[in-house]
């Protein structure tokens, strides 16, 4: 085809060089996710075809309609050998959202696409594994279902409970996913009204519509609000051929950090999960293993992500926080960004990459000028009850992992109005829910800290908590809520809404009632901070308030 000449405005083409735009992409026009997008595939590194529609369709997504079934589309499946919709070589694919500036989970994705009754087949002939057949097909139903058809996710979360009894979902046999899949297609039937598309363009078009709608969801805005991004800017939708985490024993997904993001230290900071698709580790409602589990899922492929961390840095200039997936033991990065950190840590890493040459002087300072001496403290217990004359010493009631550092005491919060309604009052306040939610982003706002039951240090929600430097623990298996009678559980004991506990992030504990503090400084931190400002001239007021402290895409 002659691509020059038919090819799209606002389209761009990732991982190929068939396909020129008519205007240079840039995080404006392509949204920052894709733009990183393209820079890996630049560089080499290995990123699936993808196809991406550009932030100028925002304010009327059915003008992308035309040119993305006569051109776009059909240039993705010259790019990947693969025909969307084929019954025998399908092409099946994620779209995603993807600002110009980060929002890390405040947007729709949807993995799976073109999997149909008719497309089933094909799958199962390019992988010849059933089980990852109506387990990715099982997703597309409950997700499209939630997205796209605005039902409620409890719907097909209660139909896999039934199933599993507490088993755990990825234990589930091809048969049990295939009876899943039956039942979700039923379940979309009866609250739909419709049944479930199994025309792929018809699936397609209802995914990038929902994902451009996404934009104006409520936590989209109030994150927006909250973090002073122009609502005028719109997102990009990135259609991108599927690789699939949930084949077997030596497949996963994971998010990671190029380093620490809590205390800057230079070590890759990783979460994964083994035979399952990224949407498990980042939605909060999973718990996730650390890379001694990828390391011994796939050797060669955690070996290949150290090396690819390192490359991150060193194109990026900065701490990445990146998504990939492990297909039959091979890796596949899908996304990139600077990574979002506690203060602390944003003074590490500055002067960390300053001195590894990575930035120069002048970059560190624009990085840390709005740090104040108090924001490179660090509240750490006395473990001590702060209630009691002589402090006697006090039990941890339980263990969690901790996503950021710090520590804080406040009356528990079961929802958004009433984290809202007491910290209006001038109480501090611990959220509590079962999972690592971004929907909870505006309680988030009005809490001190946050305690889930389950979820990961990288879910989106605990990505954010630790942006706005909240003390934030999750996956607390001994964490129960019972939310009809306002009360939580945490190892047998009882407390109510309102009730005092104590988060330490430093340790991952948590205590009952208020535990006294110390703060603490990195002095020789702050040394390194004060000889870079002592070398350089100011560059502006240190205006920095805790948790508003922002970093660039």
């Amino acid at each position: 085809m002659n691509a020059a000449h038919h090819w799209p405005k606002h389209f761009y083409l990732v991982g190929s060089g068939e396909a020129p735009p008519h205007h240079k992409p840039t995080r404006e026009n392509m949204g920052s996710k894709a733009h990183n997008l393209l820079r890996m595939s630049t560089i080499g590194l290995p990123v699936p075809h993808a196809l991406v529609i550009g932030t100028h369709f925002t304010r009327a997504p059915e003008d992308c309609m035309l040119p993305l079934f006569s051109v776009g589309l059909p240039t993705l499946e010259s790019a990947t050998g693969m025909v969307f919709g084929d019954p025998r070589q399908p092409l099946i694919v994620s779209v995603r959202s993807g600002a110009p500036v980060s929002m890390p989970g405040m947007m729709e994705t949807l993995l799976n696409v073109g999997l149909c009754d008719a497309t089933l087949p094909g799958l199962l002939r390019q992988t010849g594994n059933p089980r990852l057949v109506w387990d990715a097909y099982r997703r597309l139903i409950a997700t499209y279902g939630e997205v796209v058809a605005q039902l409620p996710g409890a719907l097909f979360e209660e139909e896999i409970g039934r199933i599993t009894q507490g088993r755990d979902e990825r234990l589930l046999d091809f048969s049990e996913l295939r009876d899943l899949s039956q039942r979700f297609l039923s379940i979309y039937l009866e609250h739909a009204r419709e049944p479930f598309p199994q025309d792929v363009r018809a699936q397609i078009s209802g995914a990038v519509k929902a994902v451009f709608a996404s934009w104006q969801l409520p936590k989209a805005r109030t994150y927006r609000e909250l973090h002073g991004i122009d609502a005028a800017m719109g997102t990009a939708v990135t259609i991108q051929r599927m690789v699939f985490g949930n084949t077997g024993c030596h497949s996963g997904a994971g998010v990671g950090f190029t380093r620490n993001p809590t205390s800057g230290a230079k070590a890759i900071w990783v979460d994964f999960l083994a035979n399952a698709q990224g949407e498990d580790v980042v939605a909060g409602q999973r718990n996730a293993h650390g890379h001694e589990v990828l390391a011994q899922t796939a050797p060669d492929a955690w070996s290949e992500l150290q090396a690819t961390a390192q490359r991150l840095e060193q194109a990026f200039e900065d701490m990445q926080d990146f998504e990939f997936t492990v297909q039959d033991g091979a890796l596949f990065m899908l996304q990139t960004r600077s990574g979002k950190r506690t203060p602390l840590a944003a003074a590490c890493i500055a002067l960390d990459l300053l001195d590894e040459g990575l930035i120069d002087a002048k970059q560190a300072m624009a990085r840390t000028h709005s740090l104040t001496d108090a924001d490179l403290s660090t509240l750490r217990l006395v473990a001590r009850d702060a209630d009691k004359p002589g402090g006697a010493p006090v039990t941890p009631l339980a263990q969690a992992m901790s996503a950021c550092n710090g520590v804080v005491s406040g009356e528990i919060a079961l929802d958004t109005e009433r984290a809202q309604e007491r910290s209006a009052a001038g109480a501090s306040v611990i959220l509590v829910r079962h999972d690592a939610q971004t929907s909870d982003i505006a309680a988030l706002d009005a809490a001190a800290g946050l305690l889930t039951q389950r979820g990961a240090r990288t879910s989106h929600a605990a990505v954010v908590a630790r942006q706005m430097n909240k003390v934030c623990l999750v996956a607390c298996s001994a964490l129960h809520i019972d939310e009809a009678n306002r009360r939580v559980f945490i190892d047998q004991r009882e407390f109510a809404e309102g009730d005092v506990i104590t988060l330490d992030g430093n340790e991952g504990l948590v205590y009952a009632g208020q535990v006294a503090t110390v703060s603490v400084t990195d002095e020789a931190l702050l040394a390194r901070l004060h000889a870079l400002r002592n070398s350089m001239p100011a560059t502006g007021p240190a205006t920095h308030k805790s948790g508003k402290h922002q970093h660039p895409a």
